[in-house]
């Protein structure tokens, strides 16, 4: 379903985008369309990377048991896999 949106926006601003419309030869309609679901897909792939990585946190938090670098080894860059 398709629904209509009122926005308040600058006049100004109107102009201009109805300039860069006419250049791509849509509408502003189009543009502001196209925007949101540019947005809503690049939160979409940022929820997937999230959901990936406390995966990957969880797994790997599984096979390293209780072990956890200490200070030194962090900050020497130098991490001792061998404890």
């Amino acid at each position: 379903m398709t629904r209509n949106l009122t926005l308040a926006i600058d006049d100004e601003l109107l102009a201009r985008a109805r300039v860069i419309a006419a250049i791509k030869r849509t509408s502003v309609n189009e543009l502001v369309r196209g925007f949101l679901e540019g947005l809503v897909e690049e939160e979409r792939h940022k929820d997937e990377a999230r959901e990936a990585l406390l995966k990957l946190i969880d797994e790997s938090d599984a096979d390293m048991g209780d072990w956890r670098p200490s200070r030194a080894d962090t900050y020497a860059g130098q991490p001792r896999f061998d404890r």
